[in-house]
């Protein structure tokens, strides 16, 4: 059981930017593979960012490449999320989930546990 916890969210003005952190509990946190999502209002859950357990390989949503980075630390069962050139589409609740396994994946039902969210609003 891996039990997930969101910080970081807020509101900022396009260009700026926000740190998320997730939070896991579990013993065993190294041996999943981590994934930040985000959902609109009105809009389906989608894939933002996925991180192996390792952290070796990462994988990117194509409108937050290059703007946004996804990290984790093993040692503090930590997943983290830099977002940088911020626009108002980025706006949505934002979501930390879990898998079981190494490998990355996109579908959201591909991922075990979630975390309840953390909001974040770019204003124009």
């Amino acid at each position: 059981q891996v039990q997930l916890v969101e910080s970081g969210g807020g509101l900022v003005q396009a260009g700026g930017s926000l740190r998320l952190s997730c939070a896991a509990s579990g013993r065993t946190f190294s041996m999943y593979a981590m994934g930040w999502f985000r959902q609109a209002p009105g809009k389906e859950r989608e894939f933002v960012a996925g991180i192996s357990w390792s952290g070796g390989v990462a994988y990117y949503a194509d409108a937050v490449k290059g703007r946004f980075t996804i990290s984790r630390d093993n040692a503090n069962n930590k997943v983290y999320l830099q977002m940088n050139s911020l626009k108002p589409e980025d706006t949505a609740v934002h979501y930390c989930a879990a898998r079981r396994g190494v490998q990355v994946m996109r579908p959201p039902a591909d991922y075990d546990y979630w975390g309840q969210g953390t909001q974040v609003t770019v204003s124009s």
